[in-house]
């Protein structure tokens, strides 16, 4: 991250210094960019995020609403969830404790599919929570993202000319059938829902499974009640899937299962080309393993 990392960990200093008067730092390590945001860890226990967005305005709208949704999703969600201990507006920056666990993208692929039910079922009860939540309760905190399948369709064919050389022989024809489908109906009410559930997001305790947080919410939005679900079945596969409904309040879970496949199979066209253009590695191995379950020979 070059002089981008240094500039940045001067600015950390300067924030926790203005904000947490009385706190030490002795560290502060880079974590990591993502398409979003670019977060430190200060003393192996805070994270200082900085987002990217480059108009001023909108920068300090986004960090100052998602520090309200975060307190608000604190108060409902079953599991934890980053609770912002200070944001400055202006540079975009929201620091909040770290929450325990490693992330379940880093773990050996043979240790998330061992975890991968008893995730999801765990991940199937949250959604249920913040599902029930009334939109009219999240009015000024999050906006409406629920186009049409058809256009989530038209996104990955968009997509699909990027990656068509990186996707093996054997899922090519598969892959053609999906694309040349047409979509599924789009008949549900639209709810609140975390937006970006990968597993990237999702923090477990590596020697158990157990779900210790769930973060960056930023993405947070009015949705299919499909879609979080369809993420879950991209990067854990159709027994994890199965597991998540099964832990999910009651409702047409046929007509969910159905839109959840559709989406995990358009999401990850998106996921194989951020891993491909970032160099990201982890995303570009999941994505090519799920092709077994997505996109079956």
């Amino acid at each position: 991250m070059g002089s981008q990392s240094r500039d940045h960990a001067e600015d950390v200093r300067a924030a926790v210094a203005g904000h947490l008067p009385g706190y030490r730092v002795e560290t502060v390590a880079p974590l990591g960019a993502g398409q979003d945001n670019i977060a430190y860890e200060v003393n192996g226990e805070l994270i200082v995020r900085f987002g990217k967005e480059p108009d001023p305005a909108r920068r300090a709208a986004l960090v100052e609403r998602e520090a309200r949704l975060l307190s608000t999703v604190a108060r409902l969600s079953p599991v934890p969830v980053p609770e912002p201990r200070f944001t400055v507006a202006e540079r975009g920056c929201l620091a909040y404790l770290k929450l325990p666990g490693r992330p379940l993208l880093d773990l050996p692929p043979a240790e998330r599919s061992a975890h991968g039910p008893s995730v999801a079922v765990t991940l199937g009860g949250l959604l249920s929570a913040v599902h029930a939540v009334p939109v009219d309760r999240l009015a000024g905190l999050v906006e409406v993202d629920n186009p049409p399948p058809a256009e989530w369709l038209d996104e990955a064919a968009e997509i699909h000319p990027a990656i068509a050389e990186e996707i093996p022989g054997a899922h090519r024809r598969a892959v053609g059938a999906f694309l040349d489908a047409p979509p599924p109906d789009d008949g549900h009410d639209p709810v609140f829902s975390h937006n970006d559930l990968g597993i990237e997001h999702v923090l477990v305790a590596p020697a158990t499974g157990a779900v210790t947080g769930v973060i960056d919410w930023s993405d947070a939005a009015i949705v299919d009640p499909a879609y979080d679900f369809g993420l879950l079945y991209r990067d854990l596969g159709p027994v994890a899937l199965d597991a998540a409904l099964g832990a999910y309040r009651p409702g047409d879970l046929t007509a969910l299962r159905e839109r959840a496949v559709f989406y995990g199979r358009c999401r990850l066209f998106e996921d194989l080309a951020y891993g491909l253009e970032t160099g990201l590695d982890a995303y570009v191995r999941k994505s090519l393993a799920a092709m077994e379950w997505l996109f079956p020979a």
